[in-house]
């Protein structure tokens, strides 16, 4: 059965589309048939991130007009056999989204896909709202900031209230699990960034994983590869662990030596 899992959070830059292009692949590694949906509408940058840009001829604002068949717009990325792209548009405005035009495709998609990664723009208006309504499971993906988490704390809210399984009357929600990225254990020490434990106390849902601050994150955007296929760079390598607990793999979450005693033993505690 196949899963829609939405890549969210409230505020821009806190690398919604990084995550979105290393959990695809990372699914992708693991032989799940994937494909990662850009909904952000005017901006598109998820193409570039992925290293097909130069590929891009019909987009999912085609699709959902008429203009292209479903195959005519889904991109097949050249390293991962399982891993497919469906860009959006340059240069149409976020009207051009429909949530009946949205749904026709993500039921495509369902019939050929294990997973389906959208790609949420910022904020909470209408492409970010239409980029969770259909979703089974929510990553949201945050900084250990005060702002960031603000933001993300009324994402919660809308998953909880304004998608299709919250208006179902079966009782059912997205699922939702944290990915807190940018993390800078020497930051947190000196008092100038959230410590994993506040973020967790405030937000109340899951941890799926800590992704480290690393330069490899730019470097690997800057060349169009997901971060994840970079097994050196300790940013992949927590993306890789995340994806294997999204899957339901028990991997041990790595604490860095920085936080304080005792939040490992508190954390297995809460999500028990």
């Amino acid at each position: 059965m196949s899963k829609v899992i939405v890549v969210t959070s409230g505020k821009g830059g806190v690398g919604k589309t990084t995550s979105s292009a290393a959990i695809s692949a990372g699914l992708a590694m693991r032989g799940h048939k994937t494909v990662v949906v850009d909904f952000d509408v005017g901006l598109r940058n998820l193409d570039m991130i992925m290293g097909c840009e130069r590929r891009v001829v019909f987009d999912f604002i085609n699709v959902i007009q008429g203009d292209a068949k479903l195959k005519q717009a889904l991109i097949k990325d050249r390293r991962l056999e399982n891993l497919f792209v469906l860009p959006t548009s340059q240069t149409r405005d976020k009207d051009a989204l429909t949530q009946d035009g949205v749904k026709a495709v993500l039921d495509e998609l369902r019939q050929e896909f294990d997973y389906i990664i959208c790609d949420s723009p910022a904020g909470i208006e209408r492409g970010a709202h239409l980029a969770m309504y259909f979703a089974d499971e929510a990553v949201v993906v945050t900084n250990p900031e005060v702002s960031s988490v603000r933001d993300s704390d009324r994402v919660l809210g809308l998953l909880n209230s304004k998608t299709y399984l919250a208006e179902k009357a079966d009782g059912r929600a997205v699922k939702a699990q944290l990915l807190l990225t940018r993390f800078d254990p020497q930051r947190v020490a000196g008092g100038e960034m959230m410590s994993v434990e506040d973020v967790l106390e405030i937000l109340a849902i899951p941890l799926l994983g800590i992704i480290p601050e690393s330069t490899t994150v730019l470097r690997a955007s800057n060349v169009g590869m997901p971060v994840v296929l970079d097994d050196k760079s300790p940013a992949g390598r927590a993306y890789e662990d995340a994806v294997g607990r999204l899957v339901g793999e028990q991997i041990e979450m790595r604490i860095n030596p920085a936080e304080k005693r005792g939040f490992l033993q508190r954390l297995l505690k809460r999500t028990a």
